[in-house]
């Protein structure tokens, strides 16, 4: 698995695809702050979008989408004088999946969220802007396209399956929207990382081998530079050195397999690097500020 993917496991990343929107004439409404990420597609026409304590508002033209990152409260509207109405009556009035604003079909929209466990904030989302806008004439949107297109097609033609297949098409959609995003260097710490010729190679070698008790010399080897090159390298754009961040990693993954499993708090310290239970303790609270097992009585389902 790559960093990407790992992280992605990491956070257990589900989607779920909502309620279609049309819209016609002169028409806005107002959205809550959604619990977790919030996309939408535009399949034709095209609308406003304004989004909470972002200064810009974006024009979604048919084609582009939006991945929304962040608990903020956000309008779309057919333009930027009409006041907006509440979101929730017109979602729950819909009929036959489609929520309906205005006056005819000007514009028809898909969407859903994503959802993640705890963590995902800090290992995921604060990496990424508040909005991430997707426009459908840039080439590289091409393969955020096909996933909409087939997402479209499921909602509408209805297949036995068809809304588990468009659930699942909605996080390959993620994960390109995501990939774009840092070809387009977009992201900050271990994302831009991603993205960094230098580092990419060492933060795989280090996802890849998180046990494997690596120096700054081997992973400087391994990214085919001086050991001064990579470690100024990674604090510049990751905002930590690459041990510190592999720390990081590891309890990330010990914390994982706490929350998951029934593993012995030894057999965890030897899958993420550690020799013995003591020094993964250690190292867990220095880094979250709890024991191993007092992390695991916090997480422990009630019952």
């Amino acid at each position: 698995m790559d960093p990407l993917e790992d992280v992605l496991a990491l956070v257990g990343a589900t989607s779920h695809v909502s309620t279609a929107m049309a819209a016609g004439g002169r028409w806005a409404i107002r959205f809550a702050p959604p619990a977790g990420v919030k996309f939408n597609a535009v399949r034709h026409g095209s609308c406003l979008l304004r989004v909470d304590g972002v200064p810009d508002p974006v024009g979604l033209a048919e084609g582009d989408c939006f991945l929304l990152t962040r608990p903020l409260g956000f309008t779309l509207a057919s333009d930027p004088d009409t006041l907006p109405e509440p979101a929730r009556p017109i979602f729950t009035a819909a009929v036959d999946g489609v929520a309906r604003a205005g006056t005819g079909n000007d514009v028809f929209l898909i969407g859903g969220a994503f959802s993640f466990t705890e963590r995902a904030r800090d290992l995921l989302l604060d990496g990424l802007p508040p909005v991430i806008h997707v426009p459908a004439a840039t080439p590289e949107a091409a393969t955020v396209g096909w996933a909409i297109e087939e997402i479209d097609t499921e909602l509408r033609t209805a297949p036995l399956g068809g809304t588990l297949v468009a659930e699942h098409l909605a996080l390959v959609m993620l994960i390109r929207i995501l990939r774009l995003h840092l070809a387009q260097g977009g992201g900050t710490g271990w994302l831009a990382g991603l993205a960094d010729p230098v580092l990419a190679s060492a933060l795989r070698a280090m996802h890849a081998r998180p046990a494997h008790p690596w120096t700054v010399a081997e992973l400087a080897r391994v990214a085919a530079v001086s050991r001064s090159t990579l470690a100024a390298r990674f604090k510049e754009v990751v905002g930590q050195g690459p041990l510190e961040y592999l720390t990081g990693w590891r309890i990330e993954l010990a914390a994982g397999r706490i929350r998951r499993s029934d593993d012995t708090m030894s057999s965890i310290a030897r899958a993420v690097g550690y020799g013995s239970e003591s020094a993964l303790s250690v190292a867990f609270k220095r880094t979250t500020g709890l024991s191993p097992r007092a992390y695991r009585s916090r997480v422990a389902p009630a019952g």
